[in-house]
């Protein structure tokens, strides 16, 4: 049913319906329910003179009081709200009728509570004022949706008159009255969004109003862009991208604020496939042997087994998978096949009789192969989550700085490996959600990867305008726009994927990543190969940035203290310590070699400078790991440093071999860097679950005096979103 209200707006809100869609009417109605309830539970007679009950009556004006001041506020609503005035007064006037009938049969029940004819009078007015009361809440409720909907109408009919623009000053007027309509519009949505009662609706809401925020000034840009230059059908595109994420969004709110029944669950959400399988085929091998089937139970198991190997082997065969992980999942594939059949045997054996040792064992050899399994396809993820979220914004720097120049042919090169870039990055994000549980996490990290993909076409097509017209200032502030919403986007991104992905596994695969890339840089010392050395030098430079950024964040989790500090310290020591040194050494050798002085390097303090690096990232696992149980250690990744032995060259073409005296001395040189760190004792911090999310940006419309606009929220900040009762900035991801 849609009720037609005044201009042109229609809620499709059924006003039969009772179903309470929002805190505020469900608090508003809890203490008339308490009162009522309480009054119709009054049983026996009274104790008092006359068989009178007084806590009755009191019960029965308090409810009738109750009654008057919902009258009250009806009428108020009606006066100040005239398109709705008529079904208010309706909604008003049944409230008064029902409860002047609840006042008269509840005083009546008062006098005579013995009566059972009083009684039933009065539960069927009770009931009838409770739907009565329930009836006109909800009709408040539906002018709050139709005045958001008259507020998304007008932002409609903006947005359509900044489309049809024909000039810059045209572009800049509509634009601001569109922004003060976005605000005004997302005010209300966010009120609508902290009340809904439905989680899903609350995250929807939130997502949209994201999105209007993270759009506004992509919006104002390609709209001048396109205005200047209309022949490219690049800026066509782009504009026509911005323009149907706002319309989108805004549709969107219109959708949810009108939604009744239960909402329905959109295909991101769940946790991760492969995991979701592993967990399943966990519960499924473990059930009593009289349960067991030939027949039904092991086809069962081992088809599920065998869809489990094949997302397995995907993952293996991936390009960024190292072989040593690849045998790892081949042997433990392998493995569980056979525990799987050795169990299967056990529960034959054992039919219709009480278990064995033997099954027992078969169990636990079961769960610990599947355990053993998951734990390298976690392993397997990191390597790729290590890989490919490192260096992100290089290919886009590149693709830039080719349409600064007006290198169209390069653009297209360039933009190619961009996308490529981009997919991979998605590509990985999702291979991430496939072995996570954190259905909240998975939920962003979809989100934020279907956003980023979304996003990188348009990307491309500000690079495109830019080198089509490299010398336009609207081109290049749109460039500017697109670049910073990518970066953000990417971040977004980086953050959701660390957050479903384990600190312990990311820390363990990025140690024997940086201790691959130092052996590379010492082998290409050796073979005088500048080029490969300054690429693996960067490559380590950004590993060691990205552990320390992702422990950073972890240790926001923790409560100040003694682990916290002794992290940080193993953090400080690495970044603004070691690194510093190491890129030194770097920079001299890559300048020796390059100007055929690669004997002039001191190989041996290179390779100690290297050593350094490596051992400040396993000071920082080692610090991290210092409040984890003993059953939660990867013992794996204990014994990574060992094979730093094999570095310790003394020359080009000499191996192992006694250090010397001088270098020793540069080991003592260093070794205070790390003296003060062991002195610190393995107590935990305690975790805090107070993460409070950044709140919502002011929103203001920032004219200056060249008519660039910043926004209708100022200007546009990294944002992070929490599925919750609250609503914050990235909500849209």
């Amino acid at each position: 049913m849609e009720a037609q209200y005044g201009a042109g707006v229609d809620v499709k809100w059924d006003i039969t319906n009772l179903e309470i869609r929002t805190k505020s009417v469900e608090k508003t109605l809890e203490p008339l329910v308490t009162q009522v309830t309480t009054l119709v539970s009054q049983k026996g007679p009274s104790k008092l003179k006359k068989g009178r009950s007084k806590r009755a009556h009191l019960l029965c004006e308090a409810v009738y009081q109750a009654t008057q001041n919902f009258i009250a506020k009806g009428e108020e609503i009606s006066n100040e709200n005239a398109e709705v005035r008529n079904e208010m007064v309706a909604a008003v006037d049944d409230v008064r009728r029902t409860g002047d009938t609840m006042h008269i049969t509840s005083s009546e029940f008062a006098d005579d509570p013995c009566s059972s004819v009083k009684r039933s009078a009065m539960v069927r007015a009770a009931r009838a004022l409770l739907s009565a009361v329930t009836r006109l809440l909800i009709l408040a409720d539906m002018v709050d949706v139709y005045l958001l909907l008259k507020s998304l109408r007008a932002v409609e009919e903006d947005l359509h008159r900044l489309n049809q623009a024909s000039s810059q000053q045209e572009v800049i007027d509509n634009f601001r009255a569109l922004g003060r309509r976005v605000v005004d519009l997302a005010d209300r949505t966010g009120r609508r969004q902290m009340d809904l009662k439905d989680l899903r609706r609350r995250d929807d809401l939130a997502s949209a109003r994201a999105v209007l925020k993270k759009n506004s000034l992509m919006l104002l840009t390609t709209s001048k862009t396109y205005v200047r230059h209309p022949e490219l059908v690049a800026a066509k595109a782009n504009r026509d991208f911005v323009v149907g994420e706002v319309s989108d969004a805004v549709h969107i709110i219109g959708e949810v604020a009108q939604a009744t029944g239960p909402s329905v669950p959109h295909s991101y959400e769940g946790i991760g496939e492969l995991a979701a399988a592993l967990d399943d085929f966990d519960s499924k091998v473990l059930m009593e042997p009289n349960a067991y089937s030939s027949v039904r139970t092991r086809p069962s198991l081992e088809e599920r087994l065998e869809s489990i190997i094949s997302g397995a082997a995907l993952m293996a065969d991936s390009s960024c998978t190292r072989d040593e992980r690849r045998e790892k999942i081949v042997r433990q594939c392998n493995a569980v096949r056979q525990a799987l059949q050795d169990l299967l045997t056990q529960y034959e054996a054992n039919v219709q009789e009480e278990p064995t040792e033997s099954l027992d064992k078969a169990i636990e050899n079961m769960c610990q192969r599947t355990r053993e399994l998951r734990r390298q396809l976690k392993k397997a993820v990191v390597d790729h989550v290590s890989d490919t979220f490192l260096e992100t914004n290089v290919p886009l720097i590149i693709l830039i700085e080719a349409a600064k120049v007006g290198n169209e042919e390069e653009v297209e090169e360039y933009g190619q490996v961009f996308m490529e870039h981009a997919n991979k990055l998605v590509e990985v994000a999702n291979l991430a959600c496939s072995m996570s549980s954190n259905e909240e996490g998975v939920k962003l990290v979809r989100l934020a990867a279907s956003q980023l993909e979304a996003l990188c076409p348009q990307v491309v097509n500000a690079a495109r305008i830019l080198a089509s017209r490299p010398k336009s200032k609207v081109a290049q502030e749109n460039m500017d726009v697109f670049k910073d919403t990518w970066e953000r986007q990417v971040r977004i991104l980086t953050e959701a994927v660390d957050e479903i992905t384990s600190i312990d596994d990311f820390l363990s695969v990025s140690e024997g990543h940086i201790l691959e890339d130092v052996n590379r840089c010492i082998s290409s010392l050796t073979e005088c190969d500048a080029e490969v050395l300054d690429r693996m030098a960067s490559a380590i430079r950004g590993r060691c940035a990205r552990v320390c950024n992702v422990v950073t964040a972890e240790m926001d989790n923790y409560q100040p203290g003694v682990y916290t500090d002794r992290v940080m310290d193993s953090i400080y020591m690495l970044r603004d310590q070691v690194m510093p040194n190491y890129v030194q050494h770097v920079q001299a050798a890559v300048a020796s070699i390059t100007a055929g002085k690669g004997d002039d390097v001191d190989y041996n303090d290179f390779v100690y400078a290297a050593q350094l690096v490596y051992d400040g990232t396993r000071d920082i696992r080692r610090a991290v790991l210092m409040n984890r149980k003993a059953e939660e250690l990867d013992s794996e990744s204990d014994d990574i440093q060992e094979d730093f032995q094999n570095m310790r060259v003394m020359s080009p073409g000499t191996y192992g071999g006694e250090l010397g005296d001088s270098n020793y001395a540069k080991i003592d040189r260093y070794e205070p860097l790390y003296r003060e760190g062991g002195q610190y004792s393995g107590s935990g911090g305690q975790y805090s679950d107070g993460y409070e999310a950044r709140g919502y940006d002011q929103y203001n419309t920032q004219l200056t005096a060249a008519g660039n606009v910043q926004g209708f929220y100022g200007s546009p900040e990294p944002y992070t979103v929490h599925f919750s009762d609250r609503y914050d900035d990235n909500a849209g991801t």
